[in-house]
């Protein structure tokens, strides 16, 4: 039994390249639309994460600096009053440790804060953003 083709050949090609046409229109770019977006959107999401941790660290950075600018201004105090008294050179050092760990405890317990901040904030954005991709590809609410 041989097959010989007939104009029902030619029909059944131009349905399928119709099929492909109307399948592309319909399902694949939306879906590749979404797919982008949502690239994007985590990008974005991932940059404003970056830039905060680089804030976070220029902020940490600031601190050494101010720490190390004050452990000189210490020492140069301690310096000028060891001549004066053994007991007052004790007590200035002793207040300005004090200080700057105070100071180091704010600014790490400001850090830990804004970073909290950040991850609850983008982990609320998350959960909004899939349920609206999964909305729209489904075609239904979740």
């Amino acid at each position: 039994m041989a097959i010989i083709p007939d104009w029902t050949l030619l029909v059944q090609m131009a349905n399928f390249i119709l099929l492909i046409f109307i399948l592309n229109a319909v399902l694949y770019k939306p879906i590749r639309k979404i797919l982008l977006e949502r690239k994007k959107k985590i990008a974005g999401m991932e940059q404003a994460v970056a830039s905060a941790q680089e804030g976070a660290a220029e902020s940490q950075q600031a601190f050494k600096v101010k720490m190390s600018e004050a452990k000189m201004k210490g020492h140069q105090e301690k310096e000028a009053l060891k001549e004066a008294a053994r007991a007052e050179e004790r007590k200035l050092v002793a207040e300005i440790s004090e200080m700057a760990a105070k100071d180091l405890e704010a600014v790490r317990a400001q850090i830990a804060k804004e970073a909290q901040e950040a991850k609850k904030k983008l982990q609320g954005e998350i959960q909004t953003f899939s349920a609206s991709i999964a909305e729209k590809i489904l075609g239904r609410a979740v």
